[in-house]
């Protein structure tokens, strides 16, 4: 390891002054395998380090300080004043893996707390305004409305899914599913899996030419489109994005469905129609909050017939204890959402007067389709950002790869929970065994 110190110090002391990759060396609790270097020429550890961080400006630094953990460094990383080398910006997977593994910081002395703010500066301590990317904290969220209102909910919808139809199409595939994909081997390929991932949900909800499905979150339409053409369901699929509409009810166009599908830009709550034979749900729940799944699944229930299927399929955490969104996530990607554990999504739908029939945990199969939108991105990245900026391809690489890694190892999941609308003499249509295998 080789770092720029000042004369006659030693590790583990501090100076009155230091360099910033000093302050860095003196903060880790062992050597890290990687390279880090900084604008006022310091350096840290192995010239040839597979990967390394470069921090490119006093702003940057002043991000790192002012806001510890994950959000400084995104908020470093997003404006590009903080670079990650070896690695594609569209796919930082391989790095942030080795970061994880390797990086581990101490709490500094009280002595060496001061000596680190003074070497810092002053002027280092006021935060810089947060990249355009960042949406407001959660305290400045209620002049938006009512936490998880339909006004509140449309907006931060808006922020995450109104990006760009184009930049969807390059990341998400052809199929723009933007949702977790069904891998049968290792070497299925992306849209063979999403198409399985809609013929699993449809074999759940036993759909049957002639029956009626609602879709709630419905996207980009895949699921109503695959109902309606494989199937031959009447699909009707609400989705609070406008953009999503009208790109879905154009995809429906193109493939002359408009008899069968029908999207609409509209807030689930806010559907009239009932005496559907199943109602799907495919990514919807992680928006709604948890306070409201007593009123979202009794809805639900309410829109079925007698017998009739849900299928809830949801991002969730791997214990039912509350635990609160990382910064980053609720300030760049999923303004108010909040995950829980499949037994609060089960006893939830219980509680609302279904019967639970199956779940199913595809937890691995989530970071399969991480990685492929990754790859997707770093292929099309150049086009990616030309639509949509560097700082916002930067923020979808970066959460995409960090998701990944954090189905692999088991701190999210996504369960497949299937219920059924038991009528009051219990008969709910359902056979002795599963009929979607």
């Amino acid at each position: 390891m080789t770092t720029t110190r000042e004369p006659g110090t030693a590790r583990g002391t501090t100076p009155a002054r230091m360099t910033i990759a000093h302050m860095f060396e003196t903060l880790l609790l062992r050597p890290a395998p990687i390279r880090f270097t900084a604008y006022d020429g310091s350096s840290y550890g192995p010239p040839d380090a597979a990967f390394g961080l470069d921090l490119k400006t006093e702003r940057g630094l002043a991000y790192l300080v002012t806001a510890p953990g994950d959000l400084g460094l995104a908020r470093a990383y997003v404006s590009g004043d903080l670079d990650v080398r070896g690695v594609h910006p569209g796919d930082p997977y391989d790095a942030m893996v080795t970061l994880l593994r390797a990086m581990r910081f101490r709490r500094p002395s009280p002595g060496q707390a001061v000596a680190l703010m003074r070497s810092i500066g002053l002027s280092q301590l006021l935060p810089p305004p947060p990249p355009p990317q960042e949406h407001l904290p959660r305290w400045r969220r209620v002049v938006e409305g009512l936490r998880h209102s339909s006004e509140r909910d449309g907006k931060v919808i808006s922020h995450h899914y109104d990006v760009s139809n184009r930049f969807y199409e390059m990341v998400l595939g052809p199929s723009m599913t933007y949702t977790c994909a069904l891998f049968e081997t290792e070497d299925t390929s992306l849209e063979d899996a999403q198409h399985a991932k809609y013929e699993l949900v449809a074999r759940k909800l036993a759909l049957q030419p002639g029956q009626r499905l609602l879709d709630v979150g419905c996207g980009w339409g895949g699921m109503v489109r695959h109902a309606a053409r494989e199937h031959g369901v009447r699909a009707l699929g609400v989705t609070l994005s406008r953009e999503q509409a009208e790109w879905a009810q154009a995809a429906i166009r193109a493939e002359g469905l408009e008899h069968l599908a029908e999207v609409r830009h509209l807030d689930y709550r806010d559907v009239q129609e009932t005496g559907f034979d199943a109602v799907s749900s495919i990514g919807l729940t992680e928006h709604i909050g948890v306070d409201q799944y007593p009123a979202y699944f009794r809805f639900l229930r309410d829109k079925l017939v007698p017998g009739g299927r849900l299928l809830n399929h949801c991002i969730t955490r791997p214990t039912n204890k509350p635990t609160s969104t990382g910064a980053f996530i609720d300030r760049y990607v999923f303004p108010d959402g909040e995950l829980t554990g499949s037994g609060r999504i089960i006893t939830e739908a219980q509680d609302a007067g279904l019967e639970v029939q199956h779940e199913e945990n595809l937890r691995v199969h989530y970071a399969h389709t991480l990685a492929g939108w990754c790859r997707n991105l770093e292929a099309h990245w150049d086009e990616a950002v030309a639509e949509v900026g560097e700082g916002t391809a930067r923020v979808w690489g970066l959460y995409m790869a960090g998701s990944r890694m954090g189905f692999e190892r088991n701190e999210i999941q996504l369960h497949q929970v299937l219920a059924t609308r038991t009528d009051d003499e219990g008969h709910s249509r359902f056979p002795l065994r599963p009929d979607w295998r």
